[in-house]
């Protein structure tokens, strides 16, 4: 079985194929293209993506995205046996961008055609494998899955295989959007989490001993403490924000050095948040599975904090990420849990259309 998914749920124009094999009671899995056309560098001078300008980006990219896919999967003819495309959540103008050209896929090349949920995609993104062949090897119920991008920041109970219960969620900024905002008020340019962790990074490597004992600058953990499992970033952001105008009060002449200080601080407020609220619903739900994905998954201290915690703090038998290139937006993530969707739940005529809330 051959799938060919499309993503264009935000900045990212992406086609990817993937082949599924049965041997005996065994599944394997193959990633025969996975094409990614960014308009990272399109946005960037607006500070964040803009909805009209990514639609039509996204119109200008499909067919040719399209085309390079159906090469590098040597598939010069359309022999796949599932369309899937991404309708929600995102921006509505790019999902429908990739809606249509699915609809018009599907209807030319005589192929059934199934919607996913972007959330439930970024949740399969951690069996992708680097090298392309993967198997997925049995894991254990119920999983904690800690989802954390630019649009989104919540934490999921996975019951069972597509059984969700959306634990918490953030109540304003998502953890991605505050870094983006964080790094737009230190004019470090967009997107913010990498240029955040980068500037943060630096400051733990190069910074002198004695700079890094008189450390001041503290930032809030916000909700850290609260009974319930939702997030707010939105006063952290602000706090940064009263923090910057102080500085520059004070000596705007050497308020650039204290940028590294800041960065450092931020980072670790939000990751101190997001690990403590994981790792609380993970023992009560006593999960033996903990997951970290989306795009702020490629965020390295994050990473290693949240995987050193794990094993340190509870019992899971499992902690899984996604490989770093699969932590962003591709359509390989959606291919695969399209796969275990029309498995369980095989295509039935029905309109697909663009739902930018969409919940998993």
């Amino acid at each position: 079985m051959k799938i060919l998914a499309i993503e264009t749920s935000c900045d990212e124009t992406a086609i990817a194929i993937l082949e599924i094999k049965k041997t005996g009671s065994k599944t394997g899995f193959r990633i025969l293209s996975n094409i990614v056309s960014s308009q990272m560098k399109l946005h960037a001078k607006w500070g964040g993506v803009v909805p009209s300008l990514a639609k039509r980006e996204h119109i200008k990219n499909l067919p040719i995205v399209l085309k390079k896919a159906l090469k590098e999967a040597d598939l010069l003819k359309p022999n796949v046996n599932l369309i899937a495309v991404t309708n929600g959540p995102g921006l509505e103008p790019a999902l429908w961008t990739g809606i249509n050209f699915a609809k018009e896929l599907a209807e030319k090349w005589g192929k059934p055609l199934i919607g996913v949920n972007h959330l439930e995609g970024h949740l399969f993104s951690v069996f992708l494998k680097e090298n392309r062949e993967f198997q997925i090897s049995n894991f254990q119920f119920p999983i904690i899955a800690l989802l954390v991008s630019g649009g989104h920041t919540q934490l999921v109970l996975v019951k069972d295989l597509l059984k969700y219960k959306i634990l918490g969620e953030t109540r304003d900024d998502a953890a991605g959007e505050a870094f983006d905002k964080v790094a737009r008020m230190l004019n470090l340019g967009y997107p913010g989490g990498p240029a955040i962790a980068k500037t943060a990074f630096q400051y733990k490597v190069f910074a002198r001993p004695e700079v890094l004992r008189r450390q001041k600058i503290e930032l809030p953990r916000p909700m850290i403490n609260s009974k319930d499992y939702d997030f707010s970033f939105s006063g952290l952001k602000t706090a940064v924000l009263y923090k910057v105008k102080e500085l520059e009060k004070s000596d705007a002449s050497s308020f650039r050095l204290h940028v590294p200080e800041i960065c450092a601080e931020f980072q670790q407020a939000v990751i101190d948040v997001l690990i403590s609220k994981t790792l609380r619903a993970a023992k009560e739900y006593k999960t033996k599975t903990i997951i970290l994905a989306g795009g702020v998954a490629a965020n390295k201290e994050l990473r290693s904090q949240m995987k050193k915690t794990v094993q340190k703090s509870i019992n899971a038998s499992c902690f899984m990420l996604p490989a770093s290139k699969y932590t962003g937006d591709n359509a390989a993530m959606i291919a695969l849990a399209a796969y275990f969707r029309y498995k369980k739940m095989p295509v039935k005529k029905r309109a697909i259309k663009a739902q930018g809330n969409l919940k998993i």
